[in-house]
C-alpha cells in the first residue's frame, strides 16, 4: 500500500465518492471531509502529502481554508473549481494554492497534478549522507538544497510552498538569467496553464517576505523592470537590491 495520503475536502458527496475512487484506483489513501472546518480538523489531527480543495463552500470556502493551511503548513494545496474565471484561479495561488483543476475534469489531468505537487514536495536525497544535503547554491546566506527541497538562510530552513521553491530555486541556480513573467509561468506552470502571469508577482512578494522574515540582509529577487525577474546577487558584482 501506498505512503501517499490525500485528505479532500468537498461538501458534495458525488465529488468526494469520485475523487475517492479515481485516488484509491491508484494506489492513494484518501481521507474526506464534507466542509472547511472538518478538514482543518483533519489536518490538525493528521498529516497529509496533498490536499484537494474545493472552493464553493457553504460554511467556510475554499479560499478561506486555503488561507488558513498557508497559516503554519506548507502541505500541497489543489483547488476545484466549477468556475473558469481566471480571477478566481488567481486568487486561489495568491492564497498560496499550489494547482487548481477546473470542473469538469478529466481523471488523468487530476491524477497528474496531483502526483506531480507531491512528488516535488516529497523529493528526498538519493546519494549522499541526508543529514547533509547536498548545497546546489550558497550566496550571500542563502543556501538552496535541491535534491532535499530545503532552503536554508544562515543555516535555518525556512518553509516555502512547493511552487515558491521551484521560483527560488530556478532564479538562484541561474543568477545571471532574466525571467519573463510568461517564462516563468510555462516553466513553472506549464503550458496549459490558463490564469495570468501577474501569479508570478504574488509568489516573489511572498519569497521576498520570507526571506526578511527569516534574517537574509538582502531582497534575493530583482525586479528588471519591463521583463520579469532575476536573482539578486549581493555584495561585489551584484546590485545588492535591500528588502
Amino acid at each position: 500500500m501506498t505512503d501517499k495520503r490525500v485528505l479532500v475536502i468537498d461538501d458534495e458527496w458525488n465529488m468526494r465518492n469520485l475523487l475517492r475512487i479515481y485516488l484509491r484506483k491508484e494506489g492513494y489513501q484518501v481521507t474526506e471531509a464534507s466542509s472547511g472546518r472538518e478538514g482543518l480538523e483533519c489536518l490538525g489531527r493528521e498529516a497529509y502529502d496533498l490536499v484537494v480543495l474545493d472552493i464553493m463552500m457553504p460554511d467556510m470556502d475554499g479560499w478561506q481554508v486555503c488561507a488558513k493551511i498557508r497559516e503554519g503548513s506548507v502541505t500541497p494545496v489543489l483547488m476545484l473549481t466549477a468556475r473558469s474565471d481566471t480571477r478566481d484561479k488567481v486568487n486561489g495561488l495568491k492564497l498560496g494554492a499550489d494547482d487548481y483543476v477546473t470542473k469538469p475534469f478529466e481523471p488523468e489531468e487530476l491524477l497528474a497534478r496531483a502526483e506531480a505537487l507531491i512528488r516535488r514536495s516529497r523529493q528526498q536525497p538519493v546519494s549522499g549522507n541526508p543529514t547533509k544535503p547536498v548545497v546546489q547554491v550558497d550566496i550571500g546566506g542563502l543556501a538552496v538544497y535541491p535534491e532535499a527541497r530545503e532552503i536554508r538562510i544562515h543555516g535555518s530552513l525556512v518553509e516555502f510552498t512547493p511552487k515558491e521553491f521551484d521560483m527560488l530555486a530556478l532564479l538562484a541556480k541561474n543568477p545571471g538569467r532574466a525571467y519573463s513573467r510568461d517564462s516563468l509561468v510555462e516553466l513553472l506552470w506549464g503550458y496549459d496553464f490558463s490564469g495570468e502571469t501577474r501569479v508570478v508577482d504574488t509568489h516573489i512578494k511572498n519569497i521576498r517576505e520570507k526571506t526578511q522574515k527569516a534574517g537574509l540582509s538582502y531582497n534575493p529577487i530583482q525586479t528588471v523592470w519591463g521583463l520579469g525577474y532575476k536573482f539578486n546577487l549581493p555584495g561585489p558584482g551584484g546590485s545588492y537590491e535591500k528588502h
